[in-house]
């Protein structure tokens, strides 16, 4: 049995990280409100360039006003951008979601490369020897779309140049403090079908003829600058996203961790009184021995 000066140690060393871990726990909430906020900042902004894009491809005819609306006839490349974390004590936050990756592309018939944004996301693709064309890191606490801009000038360009014909996106999306789902989206070619999986839910939805409008400068302008900044904004919101689940999904591991902790140490403690007391009773009974040997 451990002597009452290593229960002492062991005690402290428990409450030192509870202390650790309830000081992450506060840390993470705080900045889980921020994402949220983030979020919720962009959505106008996105629902608008969606109602665009969706009004441009109600109109007549045009041939492809775009070429990132225009689907590859055939499929040689694929490319997926993997949005995990920087950090761990966050429970199977990265482990999800690179799981969820794996598996989805498992039984791809053709390449499959992969951009990750996280340094988690790319040493555990690393390990699995998965082609990585870039990796981006050490992104601010609180990005900004310039941030992550260039991520979606990469992910463009080798769409533009026909070095992949198809770019999906993988993110965390936040559903509540207790629930994050991986999800995956197709980024590229951007498709334009109100029933989709990219509709914004939150765009109201308008029933009967499509409203006529007349651009300026004109649509294939307008479309030629909207087109490459809805990309950039969904990804820009999966950053978001996938923040706020690491937030949230730290803040749960390190409630759980504090609450064990305290757990132990209590547990600890109530053997450190035992062992203390079983020890005077010993001393006690040793004196009265000693007394009644004398006599």
């Amino acid at each position: 049995m451990p002597s009452a000066r290593e229960m002492r140690l062991r005690i402290r060393s428990v409450d030192n990280i509870a202390q650790v871990t309830r000081a992450l726990q506060a840390i993470s909430a705080s900045r889980v409100r921020k994402a949220i906020q983030a979020v919720t900042a962009t959505r106008p902004y996105a629902a608008r360039a969606w109602a665009v894009l969706l009004h441009l491809s109600t109109q007549p005819a045009r041939g492809n006003i775009h070429p990132l609306l225009t689907e590859r006839l055939e499929v040689r490349d694929k490319l997926v951008i993997l949005v995990t974390g920087d950090r761990g004590l966050a429970g199977a936050y990265n482990t999800n979601v690179v799981r969820f990756t794996l598996e989805r592309f498992k039984f791809s018939d053709v390449p499959v490369r992969y951009i990750v944004v996280g340094r988690k996301g790319r040493d555990m693709m690393a390990r699995r020897r998965a082609s990585i064309l870039a990796e981006f890191s050490r992104l601010p606490a609180e990005p900004t779309f310039s941030d992550v801009s260039a991520i979606g000038r990469l992910a463009v360009g080798e769409f533009l140049e026909g070095r992949t014909d198809q770019v999906y996106l993988v993110y965390t999306d936040y559903i509540s403090l207790l629930r994050q789902v991986p999800t995956m989206k197709k980024l590229l070619p951007l498709e334009l079908d109100e029933g989709a999986e990219t509709v914004m839910e939150f765009e109201p939805r308008r029933t009967g003829p499509a409203q006529a409008y007349i651009y300026e400068p004109g649509e294939t302008e307008l479309i030629d600058q909207v087109v490459p900044r809805f990309t950039a904004l969904q990804l820009y919101q999966a950053v978001l996203e996938s923040l706020a689940s690491e937030h949230a999904a730290r803040m749960v591991a390190m409630q759980n961790a504090t609450q064990n902790a305290h757990d132990l140490s209590s547990a600890l403690r109530l053997d450190y009184n035992k062992a203390r007391q079983q020890g005077i009773t010993n001393e006690m009974l040793d004196i009265v021995g000693g007394v009644e040997a004398l006599g």
